[in-house]
């Protein structure tokens, strides 16, 4: 019996998954553009961050029509990449298409309309079309347009910002592998912000329907070996229900973890590897976080709970103080819909510290005085740091 690729070694589960795919048809060109990124800043000393963002798909057929995807918008990644700008970092942003980039997601995901930040100006006489006045932006949104158009347009200049796409779940690991090598000239420069919401299963390619998955039965004279009876969902919105009804059932595989092979084969030495761990329980995810950096030997596993993700992470470190929690300041949390402030700290408060707050996230004094605090101002700096002590660690040696 042949083993499936998550009981192979993982050099072995790689060469398998690789070969099992063809790479993005825009692998080369990222690859290029990836390339003259990386060595424009390792000619300029900077350190460069790969952030990974936003969900995959995983496809149900070859001739993709239905998929499984996630929730993930990309706001942790995009919103974390403008802070390592702000940090002095490139940034390679590696993104589901079409979720949240780095500065235009303060419009395209707001409440409001695009449009209702926009006005048309009174008509001029001196006009080239005296009809039609020019589009300015409204005046109660002019500092805050002003504030983040002078930040996209300093990162775009002076090219500190490279955006990827991916869709799907094979297309992030062909993406993410070629990267990763590329970032070797980089050595302890490089850090890794795997923020990215991957899928955990998959349905292998020698598995995958060819076609549409029909929804309702076919006539005899249409069927044939193309189409696995399996695959044919009869629904229920039928005049006549079917005499053979059937259900579709997915048998997926676990997604190899490839993880461990970023650290040890892929990426720079001596570069860093942080990776994110959600969880929805509060009893797992100090647990969770912690079986995931000693499984991939990454050097941080930031920690997060569905309900409070907004307000509150933990890292999670092979080194003391090994478990430390970041906390946005109760006044200054941003409101949240799908947020549930009764949980902040409870899954610190199931490890058995009853006070449900490290002391050294309380910075309700350093930050007095603002409003909408995002988390990512706070996860950044401390990330910054610690990869700042790694880089001296490496330059003395040690």
């Amino acid at each position: 019996m042949t083993p499936s690729i998550g009981d192979m070694e993982p050099a072995e589960a790689e060469s398998v998954y690789f070969h099992e795919y063809p790479p993005p048809k825009a692998l080369p060109k990222h690859e290029a553009l990836a390339r003259a990124f990386i060595d424009l800043h390792v000619e300029a000393n900077r350190r460069v961050v790969l952030v990974t963002s936003g969900g995959t798909t995983v496809p149900l057929e070859a001739q993709t029509v239905r998929f499984i995807d996630n929730f993930s918008a990309g706001t942790r990644g995009a919103t974390s990449a403008e802070y390592f700008l702000e940090q002095g970092y490139a940034v390679i942003f590696l993104h589901r298409q079409y979720s949240l980039l780095p500065y235009s997601r303060h419009y395209s995901h707001s409440t409001n309309c695009f449009l209702d930040f926009m006005d048309e100006a009174p008509p001029s006489s001196n006009a080239l079309n005296p009809d039609h006045g020019a589009i300015q932006v409204r005046d109660e949104y002019q500092d805050q347009m002003r504030d983040v158009l002078r930040k996209y347009r300093y990162a775009k200049q002076n090219n500190l910002l490279l955006l990827l796409p991916f869709t799907t779940v094979a297309e992030y690991m062909f993406e993410l592998r070629a990267l990763a090598k590329l970032m070797r000239p980089l050595g302890p420069s490089a850090l890794f912000y795997l923020a990215a919401a991957v899928s955990d299963f998959f349905i292998p390619r020698n598995r995958m329907a060819e076609h549409k998955i029909q929804s309702s039965e076919l006539p005899a004279h249409m069927q044939n070996s193309a189409v696995d009876s399996e695959e044919i969902y009869t629904g229920e919105n039928e005049n006549e229900p079917p005499k053979n009804r059937k259900k579709l059932v997915i048998n997926l595989d676990p997604v190899p973890k490839f993880l461990h092979r970023l650290v040890d084969g892929w990426a720079p030495d001596g570069s860093m590897v942080v990776s994110f761990k959600l969880e929805t329980d509060p009893a797992l995810l100090v647990y969770k976080a912690r079986t995931a950096l000693q499984r991939y030997s990454h050097h941080l596993v930031i920690g997060n709970l569905l309900s409070t993700r907004k307000w509150e992470v933990v890292f999670i470190t092979p080194d003391e103080p090994y478990e430390r929690w970041i906390r946005v300041p109760k006044a200054r949390r941003s409101k949240s819909i799908s947020g549930s402030e009764e949980q902040v700290g409870l899954a610190e408060i199931k490890k058995g510290n009853q006070s449900g707050l490290a002391p050294e996230a309380d910075r309700s004094q350093e930050y007095e005085g603002r409003d909408g605090m995002e988390i990512e101002s706070l996860i950044i700096p401390e990330l910054v740091r610690l990869h700042e002590k790694m880089i001296e660690k490496k330059q003395h040696g040690q």
